[in-house]
């Protein structure tokens, strides 16, 4: 495909493919203990179910971690970047676990605010599949110390410190406050850092399917790079396919539709001729064990290769193999796999576990890796977000 979207078959090479506005293309300041990822979002604590059954009938839950953006800033710091996690919590034993459970990841917690006055957000489910009518998920984060983030508690300065700032369709949800806070942080303006917004669509955080849509829309239009599920780009805003969803956003310079197993397209901006380049990338086979957290696998997957400087196949590809090795295992969080190899083509079939339990080679000598140094300010699918500890 020529012209306004140009297709390829997935190198990246074949087009001269640009990976939209590069993530660390430019020589940086090297600020010493800058981020390179800034993630801002609510994490909970999850009680996941001692067995199968209805919530009623499951006698005992085992404490767990939950949270998109943590999830992303976890996987990200355990591939090796420098990552920063914003949020607020209560000043209670719960923030303490959470706080505790991010940052023994490597994560950079000292943008957590605690707040007495206000709660740790908690939930409960069951162990059906989210997808299935036996699913039952029951939250207690109404009036959480997240719900509370707004403008006038999280410096601009400090969610902006990064290269990038990692944001989800969650955390808009949660109240008015956050929702403009959000809005803030994806205006666009001179010497902000890449903004990625993982749409991830929760129907019951919003107040009716309208608002979520306006809302939504209009924050995928303020930012430089977006990931949706194909299945929630219907859901939540109306668009069916790649092709729709990209008519619909033509703003961000990187688009990327996920659709599960069928794999991912998308949609670069060609640096000087503001063209379209659309590339897709299969998705690996694996067998599945749980879908919890493999949707942020990708977000950090993509990043992750971003900020190594890979081209655009190969970010959609780490993506994958990201997503498949989460997909393989119970929890959340799996040993990152190497962005350094393969750098083009499709995902291998399957994660394959290296020495000590790594899968796909990555792990601590993935982790070494360091991305290229920070830009100067001058003025990229529907998943449970639990991580068992």
């Amino acid at each position: 495909m020529d012209g306004a979207g140009r297709e390829t078959d997935g190198t990246g090479g074949a087009v001269g493919l640009p990976p939209g506005r590069a993530v660390g293309g430019a020589a940086g300041d090297g600020t010493a203990g800058a981020p390179d990822v800034v993630c801002l979002g609510e994490s909970m604590v999850a009680f996941l179910p001692s067995r199968p059954g209805r919530l009623a009938d499951v006698p005992a839950f085992t404490r767990a971690v939950g949270g998109a953006e943590s999830n992303t800033a976890c996987a990200l710091a355990a591939a090796g970047h420098r990552v920063r996690w914003i949020s607020r919590v209560g000043a209670d034993g719960f923030g303490d676990h959470l706080v505790a459970a991010v940052a023994a990841y490597g994560v950079d917690v000292s943008g957590v605010r605690r707040d007495p006055h206000r709660p740790t957000g908690v939930y409960f489910r069951t162990a059906a599949d989210r997808a299935g009518a036996a699913h039952e998920v029951v939250y207690h984060r109404a009036g959480s110390a997240a719900s509370a983030m707004s403008p006038r508690n999280v410096p601009y300065e400090e969610a902006t410190a990064g290269r990038v700032l990692h944001l989800t369709g969650i955390t808009p949800a949660l109240s008015p406050g956050c929702r403009d806070l959000v809005a803030s942080l994806t205006t666009r303006r001179p010497g902000r850092p890449l903004v990625s917004l993982d749409l991830n669509h929760r129907p019951p955080l919003w107040p009716d399917p309208a608002t979520a849509r306006r809302v939504l829309l209009g924050l995928a239009r303020g930012a430089d790079l977006v990931l949706a599920g194909e299945d929630e780009a219907a859901d939540a805003l109306g668009l069916h396919g790649p092709d729709a969803v990209r008519q619909a956003l033509p703003e961000p310079e990187v688009l990327v539709v996920k659709a599960g197993a069928a794999g991912a397209t998308a949609f670069a901006r060609e640096a000087g001729t503001g063209r379209d380049v659309r590339v897709r990338v299969p998705a690996p086979r694996v067998e599945v064990v749980s879908y919890a957290g493999a949707g942020d696998a990708f977000a950090a997957g993509y990043l992750d290769a971003a900020l190594r400087g890979l081209p655009l196949a190969a970010r959609l590809a780490h993506g994958h193999r990201a997503a498949a090795a989460v997909l393989a295992v119970p929890g959340d969080l799996a040993p990152p796999p190497c962005a350094a190899a393969p750098a083009t083509g499709p995902a291998p079939a399957s994660p394959v576990a290296g020495p000590g339990g790594r899968v796909g080679g990555g792990g601590a000598d993935c982790g070494r890796l360091r991305p290229e140094p920070r830009r100067p300010q001058t003025g990229p699918d529907d998943d449970e977000e639990v991580r068992a500890r």
